[in-house]
């Protein structure tokens, strides 16, 4: 059995690879393509046995083995350990949709509108199964408005930075993906638990921030106001709560 989870869980790096290499430039489901040179690759299997293109020599990036073995390890993890409140099946469907809106941020500072549709319908069903329809549709509305207020914050932060360096920034802090995303994770949630999610996504990314202005201040490379992408950070708060409650509320009893 464990080895029939493993073998979902590589497929599942699959899927996830395939999602994040399509989707940013198509929008939609489309057959393989070079990420170089834009040659069709329609052989999935590219993504069990790479090999270069035969265009202009482009390896798969690292990522698409990072992938594949954490969603080996998740899987098994999730088979041995699932929350009792998600299972194994929605517990590993929702880290799917995970993986796939991190990655594409991470690499493209997206988040796409058709990620974030099926993140709202898989957060209705979700978090009407875990808190009931009332508190998952309030933790949504809680979610998306506090994210927006932070958007709106700091576009007027931006726009004060600009007149007085007398030059506009390059990017965003954060964008309205971030905003609607803070939406699907409220749904999923719920309310008040929200609350929590928010604050320890927006803590993570805090420390993350601080990190990278320590390394690229090292390296003498820093430049001020260069923006990184908030939804994997987000996500590792909602997914804290969703996946690691029960050892959070154990921790925190002792």
């Amino acid at each position: 059995m464990y080895l029939l989870i493993a073998l979902l869980g590589w497929a599942a790096g699959i899927l996830i690879n395939y999602l994040a290499d399509v989707l940013p430039y198509k929008r939609r489901l489309v057959p393989r393509f070079c990420q170089a040179c834009g040659t069709p690759q329609p052989e999935l299997a590219a993504y069990v046995w790479p090999k270069r293109c035969e265009q202009c020599g482009y390896w798969q990036p690292w990522r698409t083995w990072m992938v594949q073995i954490g969603a080996i390890g998740a899987s098994l993890w999730l088979w041995h350990s699932a929350p009792p409140a998600l299972g194994f099946l929605l517990g590993f469907i929702l880290l799917i949709y995970f993986a796939v809106v991190a990655v594409i941020d991470l690499e493209h500072r997206l988040i796409l509108h058709p990620t974030s549709i099926v993140g709202g319908l898989l957060g209705l069903f979700l978090g009407s199964r875990l808190h009931g329809f009332g508190l998952t549709l309030l933790g949504g509305v809680v979610g998306f408005v506090s994210m927006l207020a932070l958007y709106v914050l700091g576009g007027l932060f931006a726009r004060l930075i600009m007149r007085l360096r007398g030059r506009s920034i390059d990017e965003e802090a954060l964008g309205f993906g971030d905003v609607i995303l803070a939406g699907i994770l409220g749904l999923l949630l719920g309310w008040p638990g929200i609350f929590l999610g928010l604050f320890l996504g927006i803590l993570a990314g805090g420390l993350a921030s601080l990190l990278y202005i320590f390394g690229m201040a090292i390296n003498r490379s820093y430049r001020p106001f260069t923006a990184i992408p908030y939804g994997p950070f987000l996500i590792s708060g909602a997914a804290a709560l969703l996946y690691f409650r029960e050892y959070i509320t154990a921790y925190l009893s002792r």
